[in-house]
């Protein structure tokens, strides 16, 4: 699989990394030489200098032959140039293009029917805003996905000190929930373990489990903690994506404070809500945060442009008395630092816009894909076809790869939680647990025994 990278900035060069580890044939395009010495000095991919708009540059960089162009720079402009001269000089090629302007937002079907024929925009804004959302229908995680149209929820929870589930074996735990869960994955000491049944849980573990929505308050409360939607929010923040969410929760009438410095910003989103209360002033001052009653809040959502600011505000408003933060973060190397200075809940647009695009560049059948601590393992979608030699026997029976479960089944309108007897279906939708490692070979699986030729 050729794959052209048009952007060596975080997202295009997180992604080269990734699909080098896993022997793609991988080339990224900038006009930057510091960029592509970057990705030169530390992935073993092609490079070129220059502009990934230009249609020399792209056919150097062998479009013709290229099965997917990811176009990825920080321009939406460039962006839909380069996906404009990709589909004039190969049609065949699919295209994936970042585009974060809200003014695109309604264009985004016609980028797609129409020249340059994109064929998945990515806008990493919203996909916060619903991550977000996730965060705060299930306040007691530190990790939500959704899968089935939200009728299962993988999620992550650290197992706090003194719970009382802990030491207790895996095998036990349907027993003591009263609840079917299926446990994928335990990390410890930030190292990634696919534990067995007689496998303990100890404090300190973030836990991943799949479950189904109607059991999940139950299992939540279980591992002590809190399920109670978040109803009173407050925005530090008021840039395009401080704006993004505001509007969402307005409409989901949630009650919602949004601070920003600007003065003229504040005008502006002023003039755009209808409930939001929009105040002028600076996030991280603790006496603005008294008299706005930062203790009443349930959630503090720092959104400003200034990672080393979410921080500082988001430590603040848990020591004044807020019940919960959730801090956006751009550099990838201070996701591990986070849970040590009690900072659990993290967005990236970034990070969201790598989960977009693994989910198009994974071969098979797969519907959504995202990456789950430190990218040390993804979760899956996907549908099983009835040209598979899984499906019709138990899973127990199976060829998974060691280091890949099937940890969901929905079968019609029927989700299971699967067992080692769990048999698959032709066009059950499936979900798929993999450690980074065997990527490359659930891949093969999906390609070659899931999908028609």
């Amino acid at each position: 699989m050729r794959i052209i990278i048009v952007g060596a900035g975080e997202v295009g060069f997180h992604i080269a990394s990734r699909l080098s580890l896993e022997n793609k044939d991988v080339v990224v395009i900038d006009m930057d030489p510091a960029a592509v010495a970057r990705v030169s000095e530390n992935i073993d991919v092609e490079v070129i200098v220059g502009s990934g708009s230009s249609p020399v540059v792209l056919e150097e960089a062998g479009i013709k032959e290229a099965e997917i162009l990811l176009a990825v720079t920080d321009s939406d402009e460039t962006n839909l140039v380069a996906c404009l001269m990709a589909d004039t000089i190969s049609s065949a090629t699919k295209k994936l293009a970042r585009i974060r302007q809200k003014d695109y937002d309604a264009y985004h079907q016609i980028f797609h029917d129409s020249p340059p024929h994109i064929d998945t925009v990515i806008n990493p804004e919203i996909e916060v805003v619903r991550t977000i959302e996730r965060f705060m229908g299930v306040p007691g995680a530190v990790d939500v996905g959704e899968f089935a149209d939200g009728r299962l929820k993988f999620v992550g929870i650290y197992l706090d000190k003194g719970a009382r589930l802990a030491g207790l074996r895996l095998s036990e735990l349907p027993r003591k929930i009263g609840n079917k869960v299926l446990v994928a994955a335990v990390v410890r000491n930030e190292r990634l373990i696919i534990p067995g049944g007689d496998d303990r849980i100890y404090p300190g573990d973030l836990i991943y489990f799949i479950s189904e929505e109607g059991g999940l308050a139950r299992i939540l409360k279980a591992f002590d903690k809190e399920f109670n939607p978040l109803k009173r929010a407050f925005i530090v923040g008021g840039g395009r994506l401080g704006l993004r969410l505001a509007k969402s929760l307005e409409q989901k009438s949630i009650y919602t404070k949004l601070i920003e410095k600007a003065p003229a910003r504040c005008s502006e989103l002023a003039e755009q809500m209808n409930k939001v209360v929009v105040i002028k002033g600076d996030g991280s001052d603790q006496g603005l945060l008294v008299e706005e009653n930062i203790q009443d809040m349930d959630v503090v959502i720092t959104l400003t442009d200034d990672e080393e600011t979410n921080i500082l505000v988001s430590l603040l408003a848990k020591r004044m008395g807020a019940k919960k933060t959730i801090t956006r973060l751009s550099k990838f190397s201070y996701f591990p630092l986070m849970s040590s200075i009690g900072l659990e809940q993290v967005v990236s647009p970034r990070l969201s816009a790598i989960d977009t695009i693994l989910q198009y560049i994974r071969r098979g059948k797969v519907l959504s894909a995202r990456t789950i601590s430190d990218e040390q393992a993804e979760v899956w979608e996907a549908e099983a076809l009835e040209t598979s030699d899984i499906v019709g026997r138990p899973l127990r029976e199976t060829d998974m790869p060691n280091g890949a479960l099937v940890i969901g089944i929905i079968h019609g309108e029927e989700i299971l939680i699967p067992s080692g007897e769990s048999v698959i279906q032709p066009h059950d939708r499936i979900i798929l647990f993999a450690k980074r490692q065997v990527i490359s070979k659930l891949e093969k699986i999906l390609t070659v025994k899931l999908e028609f030729f």
